[in-house]
């Protein structure tokens, strides 16, 4: 354990960053699981509505520094490529 009151304070910050991007990461991966099914359904305009969603999540954890910049690009273009199989 850190005796340093800075250190002590980065230990802090770090845990609370993390928690962040895990909860953030998370739900990303839950709204794309919502769209697989969507589309395993095949209804079109749910699949467009959740790709909207889906998109803004990703583009805003990408904002927060959660996912790297390429990181974000693939995720993005996983999804329009899932969808326009579909269409």
């Amino acid at each position: 354990m850190a005796n340093i009151k800075s250190a002590k304070k980065r230990i802090k910050v770090a845990a609370s960053k993390a928690m962040r991007n895990k909860s953030v990461k998370s739900r990303v991966k839950t709204e794309m699981k919502k769209l697989e099914t969507i589309i395993e359904a095949g209804d079109k305009s749910a699949a467009e509505a959740q790709v909207k969603v889906v998109i803004s999540y990703i583009d805003k954890a990408e904002s927060k520094g959660v996912f790297h910049k390429n990181a974000a690009s693939r995720k993005v273009s996983s999804v329009d490529r899932a969808f326009n199989k579909m269409a």
